[in-house]
Parts: C-alpha cells; sequence; structure tokens
C-alpha cells in the first residue's frame, strides 16, 4: 500500500524519501516535500546597473543590508 505523503510531515517525507532511494515513491515524496516550499520572503533582486549612479546605489545598499545581518546575527549569538 503506498503511503500517504500529504499526511507526513516534512521530516517523515525527508526520512522516507532517503530511506527508499532510487524507487518511484521517493520522487513523490520528495515533489510533496518540494510543493510545501515557501519562498524566500527576503529575497533581493539585483538588476545589472545601467549607469555608474546605480552600480554605487546598488554597491552601498549591499553593504548595508550586508550590516544588517552581520549585527542581527551578532546579537542573536
Amino acid at each position: 500500500m503506498k503511503p500517504n505523503f500529504e499526511a507526513m510531515t516534512n521530516a517523515e517525507l525527508k526520512a522516507y524519501a532517503l530511506a527508499h532511494r532510487g524507487g518511484d515513491d521517493d520522487l513523490e515524496a520528495l515533489r510533496v516535500l518540494f510543493s510545501r516550499r515557501k519562498p524566500d520572503s527576503e529575497t533581493i533582486v539585483f538588476h545589472p546597473p545601467k549607469t555608474k549612479e546605480e552600480e554605487q546605489e546598488q554597491f552601498e545598499l549591499f553593504k548595508r543590508i550586508i550590516d544588517e545581518k552581520t549585527r542581527k546575527k551578532d546579537t542573536d549569538c
């Protein structure tokens, strides 16, 4: 009997896929697991700059983001 992948937790799906590698069921378990993935809400897309000013603005924004993440990481530790 085929397991009910939709009823499994993410941890159970991972364990099942690892235990049943190479079969068709592991792919189905992974499909269900991947379908539950939520996009990263913190994703920032940088498009290629068209001018030197845009390049500088992106660079400053990038530095600011790195500084914020570094500070947050330091306070979490």
